[in-house]
């Protein structure tokens, strides 16, 4: 009787664990299907993690930049550089102001009457024959003469060159030739003969100035 009591309750615990597993399985398997949901997230988010860790961590050889790399950046380096010279403005260059040499101003032909004669300044070129062929005609424009040709004015003026005293005449240089000279070689022009005159013109056709 002791022995079929142990037995008894064994199937009676037997019973009871296999009516509380029936009873609980659907609990039980819930149970179990969180924990397997659980442990897999869990691993896929270790999976997961895993390449992250690996794409941050980077070699040397990628913090560094292969040789070819860094010969590329030195050279886009060195191009920038010489760009930014290049763009820098140069500093704005001072050039001396050439000014025209002035050359000396020429003395005009300058002619005055005074109350007894008329004075003549010399410009380049002039000679004693040019300043009495000046204060002839003007004379003449205040005392016009119709009588006197080419001939008699190139005798005239050769008249008052000989009777002028003067130096060495240069630019700026004045003559004054006395109006009672010129008269005086008027008169003496019209004494002249047809082959003096004759003989004059050949010197008048070289003075196309002469009127």
């Amino acid at each position: 009787m002791q022995d079929e009591q142990p037995l008894e309750e064994e199937q009676e615990e037997g019973g009871g664990f296999k009516a509380w597993l029936e009873d609980n399985l659907r609990i039980i398997l819930s149970v179990l299907v969180v924990f397997a949901i659980a442990g897999g997230i869990y691993s896929y988010s270790q999976r997961s993690q895993t390449p992250a860790i690996t794409e941050e961590t980077e070699t040397p050889e990628e913090t560094i930049g292969s040789g070819e790399e860094i010969a590329e950046e030195t050279e886009e380096t060195k191009e920038d550089t010489e760009e930014s010279a290049e763009e820098t403005p140069r500093p704005t260059e001072v050039k001396e102001e050439v000014k025209p040499v002035q050359k000396p101003a020429e003395a005009v032909a300058e002619s005055r009457e005074t109350e007894t004669a008329f004075v003549e300044t010399a410009i380049r070129g002039d000679g004693a024959t040019h300043l009495a062929r000046r204060a002839l005609g003007n004379f003449l424009e205040k005392n016009p003469d119709s009588a006197l040709s080419k001939e008699h004015k190139i005798y005239i003026e050769d008249y008052l060159r000989k009777h002028v005293s003067y130096g060495h005449i240069r630019t700026g240089s004045s003559l004054e030739f006395s109006k009672s000279l010129i008269q005086e070689a008027i008169g003496k022009s019209k004494q002249l003969n047809d082959r003096q005159l004759s003989n004059l013109k050949k010197y008048s056709d070289r003075a196309p100035s002469l009127r």
